[in-house]
Formats: structure tokens, sequence, C-alpha cells
């Protein structure tokens, strides 16, 4: 019995030693095809080249970047879900946007959570309400108190998920909260600064503003709390579960091997560890960040859970 239990025990660490140099031995049986789903010299773009570029360096793999912009990723997402799960292709996308699909249209997309498997993520883009420094509120609270005194308040925002938030908080507590759709970041933070509404939404472009001691943020509109900001609570904290998280995650079609899906997680790793993508990240008043990759498909059945929360919330519906 000691003969057939050390024998067994040999295989068993014979068959994960294998098991492990295969993983740290494989590579690709060619370029890879790194694809964005966002036009050329946006920072979706701009990250994929630079975690291409690390990666090339300290692997010794070709890695090819490639554009298919539409959607907000869906339509890289789109093609992604139906390559051959080979290790030969990837994308880079942000969250959000798809959840916010897959809740609103899931029906007539050809793909879901399930059609990937994760790599990892390489950034998060905070989002914080911000005001004024001299506006006559420091917290979202204070906000909703001054919109029942003044009849009401305007916040600025960028898109339909800022304007859902908006509404959302609206339905479960009537202040008279309105949004002010913008077209851009830098328009919104303009009309802050210039007194046109009374706060809005930024995803970090206002850390300068707040630093030369021009606004003030008063609250983090993502799930945790900013770390540039750890003071300010959440809207979760405060009472109204809605978040917007965007995270810049990679993915590959699912049932990858798995010597190849443990390389490109170690990889893409190594990159998001780097200094040269690290900096990068922070440029553009972002968090270099790498959850994992099984921390990301779970962050993306629950961030469409919440997202299909915060659609209901706003009285907006699925379409």
């Amino acid at each position: 019995m000691r003969l057939r239990s050390g024998i067994a025990q040999a295989i068993a660490a014979a068959t994960l030693l294998a098991g492990t140099v295969a993983q740290a031995d494989w590579a690709p049986d060619g370029p890879i095809k790194f694809v964005s789903g966002f036009g050329t010299g946006g920072s979706v773009d701009a990250l994929a080249r630079k975690v291409a570029e690390h990666i090339e360096d300290k692997r010794g793999w070709d890695v090819v970047v490639e554009n298919r912009p539409g959607g907000g990723g869906v339509a890289m997402f789109s093609q992604l879900a139906h390559m051959d799960p080979d290790g030969q292709t990837i994308g880079i996308g942000v969250t959000f946007p798809i959840m916010m699909n897959l809740v609103v249209r899931g029906d007539k997309l050809p793909f879901d959570n399930d059609s990937f498997d994760y790599l990892g993520t390489v950034a998060v883009a905070p989002l914080s309400i911000v005001a004024r420094a001299d506006a006559p509120f420091d917290t979202f609270p204070e906000l909703l108190d001054h919109a029942r005194e003044t009849d009401g308040a305007t916040l600025a925002t960028g898109g339909p998920a800022q304007e859902m938030v908006v509404a959302a908080v609206e339905a479960q507590s009537p202040t008279g909260l309105k949004s002010v759709p913008h077209k851009s970041g830098a328009a919104s933070l303009q009309s802050i600064l210039g007194g046109h509404v009374d706060a809005g939404f930024s995803g970090g472009a206002h850390v300068q503003y707040v630093e030369a001691g021009d606004m003030k943020v008063i609250a983090s509109a993502t799930k945790e709390r900013d770390p540039t900001n750890p003071d300010r609570m959440t809207l979760v904290e405060h009472g109204y579960p809605y978040w917007i998280d965007a995270y810049f995650h990679v993915a590959a079609p699912a049932g990858l091997p798995e010597d190849a899906r443990s390389a490109l997680e170690q990889a893409l790793d190594e990159a998001v560890s780097s200094e040269e993508v690290a900096g990068l990240i922070r440029g553009m008043s972002q968090r270099p960040v790498n959850v994992g990759g099984e921390a990301t498909a779970a962050m993306m059945r629950e961030g469409t859970e919440s997202v299909l929360n915060l659609v209901e919330a706003s009285g907006r519906g699925k379409k």
C-alpha cells in the first residue's frame, strides 16, 4: 500500500510539474491579434498598443494591434466570440458599455458573458460627482437638500448611463434633480466651472481642478470609493444602489486551452505591473489594476445584474 501510495504521489507530482512546464512553455503559433473595440487615437487603443509592446519585449511574441470600433465595443466582441479559441486572437474593451448592451438589447447580440474566457483587466476609470469649490454643498446628500430648497438642481451628464443614475436617484428620492446632457467630459467640466450646472460627473479630468482648489468631489459614482478621494462616500453608501464601473478588460473566445490561458493571463499581468504601462494609465487619470481572469468574469456577471437594476430603477426599461 505504501509503495502504491508513493508511486501515485510521484505520478501526481510529475503530472503537476509537467503541467506547470507546459504552461510556462506555451507560445502562440504565429502573431497574436490584439483587437481594440475602439478606434485609433483613443485611450483604449493607446493601452492596447502599450500592452502589446510590453508583451513583445518581455515574451518575444509577435502581437499585432487591430481596431474594430463600433457600438462601444459591441462590434469587436461580436467578432471575437466566434473566433477560434487558440490564443491567437484576444480583444480589449470597456466593461460598462458591454454590460449596458447586454441588458438593453442582449437578445439581439451574438454573444453573452459566457462567450469569453476573461484574461484580466488593465485599468479602471474613476467616476466622481464633482462641483465648484464654492458650491453650497459638500456631499451628495447635501446636494439633494440643496435641490429640495431651491426647486431642483442640475447635473452635467455624459451619456445614457449617467442619465439613468440621475433618473434612478430622482425616482428614489424626488428632489427635482435633472440631467443636462453634454457631448464630452471636458464640456461638462466647463459647465460646472462656469456655474451653468450645479454639479456633474467626471471621469478623472477634474483632478487638476480639485488640486488647484477650483472644484471638489462630493461623491464617488463607482462601486468602491475612489482611492484619490477616499473620504468621499459612494452613492451606494448613501443608500442609492447604483454605480458605473468602467474597467478596461481583456478577453478571448471561450474554450481556451488551459496552458494558453495561463500564459496569456501571466503576460497581461506582467504588462499591467510594469512601470511603462502603469505610467501611461496614470497619465490618463486612470488607475492601473488587474483583478485577474476569474474575478473579471465574476465582475461581468455581477455588473450586468447591477446595470439591469439601474435600467429598471431609472424607468428606461429594455428596448
